[in-house]
């Protein structure tokens, strides 16, 4: 047996199995750092909470007493988290200010592709002795820097592939956290909206409410009001009631005959029964022929026709007046009160009158009312107190509108109440 020989294939595989060791446990220290590191940095989805883990865990497994990681955005040119630890408060002024304006003046993005030329570019001090830039996305990129290592000297080779492993996975942890801000962004975002939308519909539902009683109260008001001025708010609500002017119109006025005498015999709770049941069946062939009730007295209405057109408003007072009487017929034949049938009388005039409101002053405020004043105003009021036993009279002018629809019987010339000429008259046969 050589001795000599054998001695020496035991040393090297004495040093063989040295080596192997020596890989074994680099590599077991490789896995354990990984993991630690691991276990830190994806235990929190804040990304100065990863970045601080990290680097604390970094030194620590190498044996480092200065660092620094920090991250920026170029979207901003501004760096969005620094951590530097074992620095000089001077020292991380200096640092920050010099990554900053490189950031501002090159493409800090392009250095994160060459790693190798970014420790050369002067901006790191010269404790920093490893540097390793690395890109999160492609807005955000970020630099470790670690200080020299206080045993087992220089950074080797086995050092930096483990801290490029290392920072994968810290690239992979801020993805994550970035992603994870960007949801809890949209949720605080989603929840603002919220708010806002719960602080709209609460106005919508108080706007609405308030719709709700204006609606109520132009209902009400509705029952009072003419149609005419209703319409006129609707159209121009900011305009008010317009003052009278002068327009061409149909005047209808009619009155239950015996009214007084109606009263003295039944009286006033019957006779407002029976003013409501023939007056109620009157509004539809008023409001049928776009007619509009503008006063009410007791036992009579005032009814304007306000059509733009000259003989069609005529038409539909006359229109008007041959349905009440019909109506009236039909009522009456129904049953009317006391057996004894009631009578209306009714006088229309076409013309030019001042139509609007009507403004009245007094100590205790303001009234307005709206309604019609004129020579033809006057003339159907007169013709309808001048009426008696169920007829219709009407003035020259509206029977030279309307006489190609409608027959009329020639009265002659009446002297009417507070008329300084007389009025040609004529009955409408109906």
């Amino acid at each position: 047996m050589d001795l000599p020989a054998e001695v020496k294939r035991l040393r090297n595989q004495l040093k063989e199995s040295a080596h192997v060791q020596n890989e074994l446990d680099r590599r077991i220290f490789y896995l354990k750092t990984l993991y630690d590191v691991s276990k830190d940095i994806f235990s929190s989805v804040e990304s100065e909470t990863i970045l601080r883990n990290f680097l604390l865990m970094a030194m620590g497994n190498f044996g480092v007493t200065k660092g620094f990681t920090l991250l920026t955005n170029s979207a901003t040119d501004q760096i969005s988290y620094f951590i530097p630890i074992g620095f000089q408060k001077n020292d991380e002024v200096s640092l920050k200010c010099g990554i900053r304006d490189f950031q501002r003046k090159e493409r800090f993005l392009t250095s994160t592709e060459n790693p190798s030329d970014f420790r050369l570019i002067g901006v790191l001090p010269a404790t920093i002795e490893f540097a390793l830039p690395f890109r999160v996305d492609t807005e955000c990129a970020g630099i470790l820097g670690l200080g020299a290592k206080l045993i087992d000297g220089p950074y080797t080779v086995n050092d930096k592939e483990l801290l490029d492993t290392l920072v994968n996975n810290l690239v992979v942890a801020l993805k994550n956290a970035r992603s994870f801000e960007q949801i809890k962004s949209l949720n605080l975002d989603l929840a603002a909206k919220n708010k806002q939308l719960e602080k709209a519909l609460d106005e919508l539902k108080v706007a609405l409410r308030k719709v709700e009683i204006l609606e109520c109260i132009k209902s009400n008001l509705c029952k009072f009001v003419p149609t005419a001025v209703t319409r006129l708010l609707e159209n121009a609500p900011a305009d008010g009631i317009l003052e009278a002017t002068e327009r061409d119109v149909s005047v209808l006025f009619l009155d239950i005959e015996g009214y007084t005498q109606i009263t003295e015999r039944v009286g006033a709770t019957e006779v407002n029964a029976l003013v409501e049941n023939y007056f109620s069946v009157f509004m539809d062939a008023i409001y049928e022929n776009n007619g509009d009730v503008v006063e009410t007295a007791g036992d009579g209405l005032m009814v304007l026709f306000l059509t733009e057109d000259d003989a069609k408003h005529a038409l539909e007072a006359l229109r008007a007046a041959q349905m009440i009487m019909e109506k009236t017929c039909q009522v009456n034949r129904e049953g009317c009160l006391d057996t004894q049938p009631i009578v209306i009388n009714i006088g229309i005039c076409s013309g030019r009158a001042f139509v609007g409101a009507a403004k009245f002053e007094s100590y205790t405020g303001s009234r307005w009312a709206y309604t019609s004043h004129g020579t033809t105003t006057n003339v159907a009021a007169r013709l309808c107190s001048h009426a008696t036993g169920g007829t219709v009279l009407v003035s020259k002018a509206t029977v030279e509108r309307t006489k190609r629809h409608f027959s009329f019987s020639p009265i002659g010339k009446l002297a009417l109440k507070n008329l300084t000429e007389k009025v040609e008259v004529y009955g409408l046969k109906v």
